[in-house]
């Protein structure tokens, strides 16, 4: 059986299952730039790709539990007008 969980701190991280799926997808694709798009598509589907506002309230929501300090966030950083990073 695959364990949906995540830990900060040794401490386990209570997550939706969308979090679970955003982080899962940003740690596959650790330090490449992924496009707002992109992440859309591949956790929500073809049918959010404009929502990016959608994304904005769940990137917000992951970062924090996983971020020290979300207002200034080293792990899952935005990229400009393109998308978002995730970082070790």
């Amino acid at each position: 059986m695959v364990s949906h969980t995540a830990q900060k701190n040794k401490e386990n991280l209570k997550i939706t299952a969308t979090e679970f799926s955003l982080l899962a997808l940003f740690i596959k694709n650790r330090g490449r730039v992924l496009t707002h798009q992109y992440i859309l598509k591949e956790v929500w589907g073809y049918g959010y790709l404009e929502q990016t506002q959608y994304l904005r309230v769940f990137i917000a929501q992951l970062r924090k539990k996983i971020e020290d300090n979300p207002a200034k966030p080293k792990l899952l950083t935005t990229e400009s007008g393109i998308g978002y990073r995730f970082t070790e």
